[in-house]
């Protein structure tokens, strides 16, 4: 793994703070209902991402997700301008603003979704594994789930097929508590999520998901045993979100206490205060790269404002039609 340096510790505080103040303004549009349907903001787990990039390949690598995706194609090198356009449902999106929140795609920059369906993106992210094993493409693909998606039926069959072909795919929950709004210790009698990759023999552990030094090192460990052929790896991150499970979410289940006192852990201020104490930066610095994500995020928004709506013939010219369909007739 490369070395984790000022420019990395740097990199990752410009990075993170972008990501977060990046969601704090889909919130707020999302309010004024310039952006529809559900938003799932990921404030809070931005370490998990931070430390990902820091041990992949972007040359190669792939990730693929579920329905808290926004920031993650950002990381992986999509134009931040683009995905807010998405979310407003404009032209200019990545997904043509066909997708929106949920669904973000950039086949160029490796990132595979965006997906609605709980767990539906795990089989999919052993299949683009399988496929990479097959080409040998030296690639490894990381897929994301979230602490609610482990009870699906999906993940122990792709676990099961993952480690009899010894796919090169690191599988990752990211363990924020409480799933849609249920607390892991409700929905199993275990609350270490990572032992069911024991069930399978696979290499798995638990990792601090709100560092994002943790994080770097668990995941270049899983990729290089996957790189060599060794097959997969699951990690549990257990991390946290500040904001609900969607913006429709009233979040009952936990008190304000909870969320503050986890906030004392935030891996924005965490990296902010390694910086300072090693003297990587001062506070006049760090004051210059709160404004060029504040520049940076208001460039989004203009971006995703001015943009057209879609052709309402885009819609249909994405929608597959077989014409000569065998068991359809056309009658006058």
């Amino acid at each position: 793994m490369q070395k984790i340096t000022k420019e990395v510790y740097l990199k990752w505080y410009e990075d993170m703070l972008f990501w977060r103040k990046f969601e704090d303004k889909l919130a707020a549009v999302y309010i004024q209902q310039k952006v529809r349907g559900f938003l799932h903001l990921y404030n809070g787990q931005e370490a998990v991402l931070a430390g990902a990039l820091h041990a992949m390949d972007l040359s190669k690598d792939k990730m693929i997700t579920a329905y808290r995706n926004h920031v993650q194609p950002i990381g992986m090198g999509v134009d931040p301008r683009r995905v807010m356009a998405e979310l407003y449902g404009k032209a200019t999106g990545t997904s043509q603003g066909l997708g929106g929140s949920m669904h973000i795609f950039s086949k160029e920059h490796g990132f595979y979704g965006g997906h609605g369906i709980v767990g539906g993106q795990i089989p999919l992210g052993a299949g683009m594994a399988f496929g990479d094993k097959y080409h040998e493409t030296g690639a490894v693909t990381l897929c994301y789930m979230g602490d609610g998606a482990v009870r699906q039926g999906s993940l122990h069959e792709t676990f099961n097929m993952a480690m009899n072909w010894k796919l090169p795919v690191v599988f990752i929950c990211e363990n924020n508590g409480y799933a849609m709004g249920t607390s892991v210790e409700r929905t199993a009698n275990h609350t270490d999520i990572w032992k069911l990759g024991l069930g399978y023999e696979m290499p798995c552990g638990p990792v601090d998901g709100m560092n994002p030094v943790k994080v770097a090192e668990a995941m270049h460990e899983a990729m290089e045993r996957a790189r060599k052929g060794e097959g997969p790896t699951f990690l549990e991150m257990k991390t946290y979100r500040y904001r609900g499970h969607s913006m429709s979410d009233a979040q009952h289940y936990r008190t304000k206490e909870e969320v503050e006192e986890y906030k004392k852990i935030d891996p924005i201020t965490q990296v902010k205060d390694i910086i300072l104490e090693k003297k990587y930066a001062t506070e006049a610095d760090l004051k210059k790269i709160d404004k060029r994500v504040k520049d940076l995020v208001s460039e989004c928004e203009k971006f995703a404002e001015e943009s057209p709506w879609p052709e309402k013939n885009v819609m249909y010219d994405t929608v597959y039609e077989q014409e000569d369909y065998p068991f359809l007739q056309h009658k006058l």
